[in-house]
């Protein structure tokens, strides 16, 4: 009924400016374990699909907007209004663009960055 995608992270203020504020993901539920120090942020970031590529066809998407295979077995993707603003927003925030903008045989507009505690995001926007 739900894919929830659990990322751990050193600063979760860090992660919020980053997918909250730069990307735009709307904050759903919050809490804190004050006697733990524990803090948990659930951002909605829309419907979600889980996308199963094998070896060949990773490095190939790395290839078309990376030029090399550099992404590990988990990469997220997040469709957006315009790729190039939100990844320039998103930079701001402290991720680093690694790939694009480019045009995908699929006719979309990617951009794909590395965020601060590691996980490489792919942004896309159709071309037309």
């Amino acid at each position: 009924m739900e894919l929830r995608l659990v990322l751990t992270v050193e600063d979760v203020d860090a992660a919020l400016a980053l997918y909250r504020d730069a990307l735009g993901l709307p904050e759903h539920d919050a809490w804190e374990a004050e006697d733990e120090g524990g803090r948990i942020a659930i951002l909605d970031a829309g419907r979600a699909t889980l996308e199963l590529v094998n070896e060949a066809q990773a490095a190939a998407i790395d290839r078309i907007e990376v030029g090399e295979r550099v992404a590990g077995p988990v990469r997220i993707a997040f469709e957006v209004d315009d790729s190039e603003a939100v990844a320039r927003r998103l930079e701001e925030a402290g991720a680093e663009i690694i790939g694009g903008p480019i045009t995908t045989p699929w006719n979309d507009r990617n951009v794909r960055l590395r965020t601060p505690d590691g996980p490489q995001l792919t942004l896309f926007s159709p071309a037309d």
